[in-house]
């Protein structure tokens, strides 16, 4: 017997739909790996959760984003997270907050949250953001300037940046997708990494010599 096309697309949809359905957790944290002991078992994906009838008010609250971070370091920025580490409420709640201050001339530099979409709006100064897309995409940068009362959104995932490009300091505030967004600088985690990646393998890479491999290895090394 013939089957009538509207049904088998019907049936396609259907599955898929159920697959997707039946799709794993977002990981909350960098890996979390399996143990067949249970009495050895130290985590869960995220956090455990304390009885409902126990909880109180301050689990749900933080007190300090007035304040300004320091941004005496080498990147002249400070991110202030806010995250399921200092509200416990936030677990399973899937959202987050960050302050970022700049010191003129200051960035955020390259980097990317491998678990969340973060959208962010400017409160003081003027920045200029940007983030690339995949290499799917021919890795094309999406930039704008943005000033006091500006909005833009890197999507998870995309390495991204913000830069004080004016003479005064330059505050904002992001919210992220997740309890526990990450932060992979790229920088930091090419070149500083525990151990360092074979410095013959970056230089083909970042096509550099051999020697300017070693010296910024130095220069992030942790």
């Amino acid at each position: 017997m013939r089957v009538p096309m509207s049904l088998l697309l019907i049936t396609i949809s259907a599955l898929v739909i159920s697959f997707a359905e039946a799709s794993d957790p977002s990981p909350l944290q960098d890996f979390c790996v399996a143990i067949g002991d249970l009495k050895n078992g130290v985590f869960v994906n995220g956090k455990f959760c304390k009885d409902p009838k126990q909880a109180k008010a301050e689990d749900f609250f933080f007190s300090g984003l007035n304040k300004a971070g320091d941004t005496n370091n080498r990147v002249k920025s400070n991110v202030t997270t806010v995250n399921v580490d200092q509200i416990p409420g936030l677990n399973t709640l899937g959202i987050s907050l960050v302050r970022i201050d700049y010191a003129p001339y200051g960035q955020n530099p390259p980097h990317t949250h491998p678990r969340a979409t973060e959208i962010l709006v400017l409160l003081e100064g003027t920045l200029y953001v940007g983030f690339v897309s995949s290499n799917q995409d021919n890795n094309r940068l999406f930039a704008k300037v943005l000033n006091p009362g500006d909005v833009f959104v890197f999507p998870i995932g995309m390495i991204h940046f913000q830069v004080n490009i004016g003479k005064t300091p330059a505050v904002a505030f992001a919210g992220l997708s997740s309890q526990n967004a990450g932060v992979i600088t790229i920088a930091d985690t090419v070149f500083g990494s525990t151990p360092p990646i074979n410095p013959e393998i970056l230089a083909q890479a970042f096509q550099l010599d051999v020697n300017v491999v070693k010296d910024l290895e130095a220069k992030f090394k942790n």
